[in-house]
């Protein structure tokens, strides 16, 4: 105990920040071999050998880097204990399963954040097959560029209806695309207006774009408008939304009134 205790005394932010760029890119380096090895003969068989591989190295090497803080993992066993840890890392191994299982698509990620004081204090978004890994520690500047034409994302696969409606309250048209990171990630570099996320997720889906997002300086919220909180006994996290700051109060508008129907 006396020497996790060292260690963690002798962790910095920027340490935090430069781990979770790290080993997001490390996970994601390994999928890319995986991937080209498996000539995507089985797909069923290269989604779960992937999650597996990225779980198992993400694990060793938070357990070897940061020995007592706590793991929050998509493929890992529940611990009760990470509710009154202080630390607690929260990861998708590998967001967008799917499409790293099918030939050509760039759109999955592998997820690393740090909750820690009741706030996401770090996090990276790694994208491999497109080589840009995002992080809270060197978080790229919010674009400044128009907007008006850029699209609002939703998900590729199961993106409720009333989103339509939304995204058109601004001007914007609805296109799909995996990985809540990949989606994440196209706000923060500018290729979209907004990622609406509603129909079911979990804490690993959102913790780390989040995190990245925040530090960009873009609005991260709940749709009812509410910060998103992590490291709950349920972590079950249905609804996201990830915007630039003057689009969040029309879309958080258009999204009540497209539920409630007033």
């Amino acid at each position: 105990m006396r020497y996790v205790e060292r260690v963690l005394e002798q962790v910095t932010v920027e340490d935090d920040h430069r781990l979770a760029h790290r080993l997001a890119e490390e996970a994601g380096e390994l999928l890319l071999k995986l991937r080209a090895e498996s000539g995507f003969a089985d797909p069923a068989a290269l989604k779960a050998a992937g999650d597996r591989l990225s779980h198992e190295f993400l694990a060793a090497a938070l357990a070897a880097e940061r020995p007592g803080d706590a793991v929050l993992s998509e493929e890992g066993k529940a611990d009760a204990a990470r509710l009154t840890a202080e630390r607690v890392w929260i990861v998708d191994p590998l967001d967008g399963t799917r499409e790293f299982s099918e030939p050509g698509r760039e759109d999955w990620a592998v997820h690393v954040a740090l909750w820690t004081g009741g706030r996401l204090a770090a996090g990276a978004v790694a994208l491999p097959a497109q080589g840009v890994t995002l992080s809270t520690g060197t978080p790229p500047p919010t674009p400044d560029s128009p907007a008006d034409r850029l699209p609002v994302l939703g998900s590729r696969s199961r993106s409720p209806a009333f989103l339509t409606q939304v995204a058109g309250r601004i001007g914007a048209e609805l296109a799909g695309m995996g990985s809540a990171g990949a989606k994440t990630a196209a706000v923060i570099r500018g290729d979209a207006r907004a990622y609406l996320h509603a129909g079911g997720q979990y804490e690993w889906d959102s913790a780390a774009p989040a995190a990245v997002a925040l530090a960009a300086g873009l609005h991260v919220s709940r749709l009812d408008g509410t910060p998103p909180v992590y490291n709950r006994a349920d972590p079950y996290l249905p609804d996201l939304l990830v915007c630039r700051p003057q689009d969040a109060a029309a879309l958080l508008a258009a999204v009540a009134e497209a539920t409630t129907g007033s």
